[in-house]
């Protein structure tokens, strides 16, 4: 995108403020991954500067060692060449679910972080470096205000599909009635709804904050949040939201929302592995490795893999959040042991100790590998990588689909059966069935997944939609143009 490039130079050229963009994001590793990656490209695009906020608690870890930066505030450049710096949640020292309360943290985090923000903004434009633009992700959007109080715009970062967020505004809006067919369908997981603009969805397949309401859930804050984003939208005009997503991806969602009022802009797959020099393959460690919040495992994972048989491996996660029950363990453990097949298994502490699971690992036999974390996109670009048990996250959806590694969904919660379903209409994977009583994945259905998942049809599928992938993030691709466009108008020349 050399014009940007160029615009950008000319007004520091002229002696003008360059832009600079500020993205403010939760402080979970699923929502600052796409926020990273957004900064990256960002960065590439136009030439700008591009600062990543996010809670002191999650900056200690990324940067581990500048305890003193992360409670004066102080600004930390990247690898990449992204800067961080944080702001307060009230939570400094962490949030701990097993002890803290998340509505309390909420609400919390809305009074301090709107505060400590307006601090990072003052601050920025006194040393000379204003920002032109604030891009928030989702259970901020606090931010928004925040931001206009200061002068400065504001866009919404949709971290996941365009149906979802489709979904939220049909749901809360009423659209049609769809949200009282979503309550006379009394939570049957199967039971067809039509949501505007959609592709005929099941319960199952909705959000999970719409689809199974409960006064009890710890979650159902959730839900008023998405509530009160659906509404901030109603109040502007036309407004413009960047999304994780391209247009081949997703093209009814996309057109239902523009229909319905909001400007969404796709910019995906926003994964930094793609805005790569072309040959570079999707290893870069400066790009992609480093900043987690989690530490990576250190023992040789990707030295194992490279013994291992093309398309062989399969590769299980269920990302940063998901937590596995004892049960749910034993029976992935037994069925990879059944099936034969060779198994790099991401199993996080925290699951592996909890309810004396510990053990359970060891029952898939010597053909498997369990880490505590690693870098996924080297693990999915990787050629010995045949397919991908995941809980259907966006981020691991969207890096499955752009590898081209085939998938088997395990959804638990929030956007995953949404997720589980898209990859199912690409015909890049499979959803399992879980058991009834207690949602676990059983050995038996996972051998069935697997076989199916690992099919030349879908292999041939994934293959597909990895292209298609690639083709939308590169120069004159789909997401390129949409993303030219969008920061065309933040630097007033338009279209």
């Amino acid at each position: 995108m050399p014009a940007m490039v160029e615009e950008v130079r000319a007004a520091a050229e002229a002696g003008a403020a360059g832009p600079h963009f500020l993205v403010v994001t939760y402080p979970a590793q699923g929502h600052i991954n796409p926020a990273r990656h957004l900064a990256r490209r960002l960065l590439r695009a136009t030439g700008a500067r591009v600062t990543i906020s996010t809670a002191a608690s999650a900056f200690r870890k990324m940067f581990p060692g500048d305890e003193e930066g992360a409670a004066a505030g102080e600004c930390h450049r990247d690898a990449a060449g992204v800067w961080y710096v944080p702001y307060s949640d009230g939570y400094d020292a962490g949030f701990d679910r097993a002890v803290h309360d998340h509505t309390h943290y909420m609400s919390q985090v809305r009074v301090v972080g709107s505060r400590t923000l307006g601090a990072v903004l003052e601050r920025l434009r006194a040393a000379g470096r204003p920002v032109t633009l604030v891009v928030y992700t989702l259970l901020l959007s606090w931010v928004a205000d925040v931001a206009r109080g200061h002068g400065v715009p504001a866009a919404l970062y949709w971290i996941q599909p365009a149906t979802v967020l489709a979904a939220y505004l049909h749901f809360f809006r009423g659209t049609d009635g769809v949200d009282r067919a979503i309550a006379a369908a009394g939570g049957d997981p199967m039971a067809t709804v039509r949501v505007p603009g959609l592709p005929p969805l099941r319960i199952r397949d909705l959000p999970s904050f719409i689809a199974n309401t409960s006064e009890d859930d710890p979650y159902a804050f959730v839900a008023d949040m998405f509530r009160e984003l659906v509404d901030m939208l109603g109040r502007e005009d036309s407004p413009s939201v960047l999304t994780n997503t391209f247009d081949a991806m997703e093209p009814e969602a996309v057109a239902s929302l523009r229909e319905h009022g909001v400007d969404i802009v796709p910019v995906g797959p926003v994964l930094s592995f793609l805005d790569e020099a072309p040959g570079a393959g999707c290893v870069s460690v400066a790009k992609n490795g480093g900043n987690d919040l989690f530490k990576q495992d250190g023992t040789g994972y990707l030295e194992w893999l490279d013994a291992q048989a093309p398309g062989s491996v399969v590769y299980i996660s269920f990302g940063s959040l998901s937590m596995m029950s004892k049960r749910q363990i034993e029976e992935v453990a037994r069925g990879m042991a059944a099936s034969g097949r060779p198994f790099l298994w991401v199993l996080r502490e925290d699951n592996r100790s909890s309810e004396g699971a510990g053990d359970a690992a060891s029952l898939g036999g010597e053909r498997g590998m369990v880490v505590e974390w690693c870098d996924q996109v080297r693990v999915l670009s990787h050629p010995a990588v045949g397919c991908f048990v995941t809980h259907c996250g966006w981020n691991s959806t969207l890096e499955s689909v752009a590898c081209g590694v085939p998938t088997v969904g395990v959804p638990q919660w929030t956007d995953q059966g949404t997720n589980a379903w898209l990859v199912e209409r690409l015909g890049a994977g499979v959803r399992a069935a879980v058991s009834d009583k207690d949602g676990v994945l059983e050995a038996d259905e996972l051998r069935r997944c697997l076989d199916f998942a690992t099919s030349e049809m879908v292999r041939a599928k994934a293959a597909v939609w990895r292209e298609k992938a690639h083709a939308s993030a590169a120069e004159g691709g789909s997401s390129e143009r949409n993303l030219r466009a969008f920061v065309g108008k933040q630097l007033g020349g338009g279209n």
